[in-house]
């Protein structure tokens, strides 16, 4: 059997001092993990999954480009 040929993958692109975040660990250490990232970070909302044993989340540290409004 043939291999499939590899699709093209879109180049991905960031925000200016938004951090993607995964975390993987047991349900609690990912609950304590959130939590203190809560506490020194602007967050999104976490999207568990994996029975809460992952997570996706983003972290707002602080944009370095000018305000243009």
């Amino acid at each position: 059997m043939a291999a499939r040929a590899r699709r093209e993958r879109t180049e991905r692109t960031y925000l200016p001092g938004i951090a993607d975040v995964r975390i993987c660990g047991t349900e609690t250490t990912v609950k304590a993990v959130l939590e203190v990232l809560a506490r020194e970070f602007q967050s999104t909302s976490a999207r568990p999954y994996d029975g809460g044993q992952r997570a996706y989340l983003q972290l707002d540290t602080g944009c370095p480009d000018p305000d243009t409004d």
